[in-house]
């Protein structure tokens, strides 16, 4: 699999390796973070969803009873590094990369189980995958907003957010 560069948005038609890839991540990710879990360390957004085309960077989220008890190292040791986020701290979450921040494969969000962001990812993911007109419309619109500016990280994020709060209201 190749690695995304940090500035790129690329939309990429999906990619059947994805699942295998992030299997692969996700035993050493659980056996890292194994004091710290709660539940399964989960594949999310557009990559875990088959079909669905997206940017070729494996999305992860683990749940965590308490964030401040995580120590960083552990994941370090693996080869993950650190990629603090905005909001990152109101979310209750930390975040890494794998194998830098600047190329990366993968994403990890480790979250507190006590916050609320994890459950609509994981509603949001089901619900594409029960619904493929829906995942067809997400497509379309990704595609659009990284086909305008394939470097306006804000935008591209802010472009999709009336889709996901959409589908999320339904739910």
């Amino acid at each position: 699999m190749s690695v995304m560069r940090l500035d790129d948005i690329e939309i990429v038609p999906y990619d059947g390796q994805w699942a295998e890839l992030f299997a692969q991540q996700q035993e050493r990710v659980a056996g890292a973070l194994r004091p710290w879990l709660i539940g399964p360390v989960e594949h999310i957004g557009s990559t875990s969803v088959p079909g669905l085309p997206a940017k070729a960077i494996i999305d992860m989220m683990a749940r965590v009873q308490d964030i401040n008890s995580v120590e960083p190292q552990a994941m370090q040791a693996i080869g993950w590094v650190p990629a603090p986020e905005p909001g990152d701290t109101d979310q209750r979450k930390l975040s890494f990369c794998y194998p830098t921040v600047e190329e990366r494969s993968h994403h990890l969000h480790l979250v507190e189980h006590a916050s609320e962001g994890w459950k609509t990812w994981l509603a949001f993911r089901d619900h594409l995958k029960a619904h493929p007109d829906k995942a067809a419309e997400y497509a379309r619109i990704k595609k659009e907003l990284a086909a305008r500016d394939s470097r306006d990280r804000v935008a591209y994020r802010a472009g999709k957010a009336p889709f996901i709060e959409d589908v999320l209201k339904g739910l």
